[in-house]
């Protein structure tokens, strides 16, 4: 409960953030009012409503989500990542800025007996 109140008090100081960031050939991300628009190589493009009380910033291939709310930030980021993950071979998709994808071997690198 402290913490709650706490992360309150701070976010009404200043806001939280979390930044994204897009990886990928054609994997892009634009704004269009409330919306968030990501193209992330499936057949359509995916629609997301940004939630009030939050802010969506779009800059080239990384998205800055920002908020009073420690927890909603957290929350939309991650519903956000959650559309495309980080694969293991290539690493495309979308992935927290700093994030280290752990790389597996492919089939070639495996089988070189």
């Amino acid at each position: 409960m402290r913490a709650l109140v706490q992360n309150a008090v701070e976010g009404s100081k200043k806001n939280f953030s979390k930044s994204l960031s897009i990886e990928g050939v054609g994997y892009r991300a634009n704004l269009e009012g409330n919306t968030l628009i990501l193209s992330l190589g499936f057949s359509h493009p995916i629609r997301f409503m940004v939630p009030e009380g939050i802010k969506v910033e779009v800059n080239g291939n990384s998205v800055k989500i920002s908020g009073a709310d420690r927890a909603q930030v957290g929350e939309v980021a991650a519903k956000i990542r959650g559309f495309k993950k980080p694969e293991p071979y290539k690493g495309k998709g979308i992935r927290y800025e700093g994030e280290i994808v752990r790389k597996k071997a492919g089939k070639k690198a495996v089988s070189s007996s």
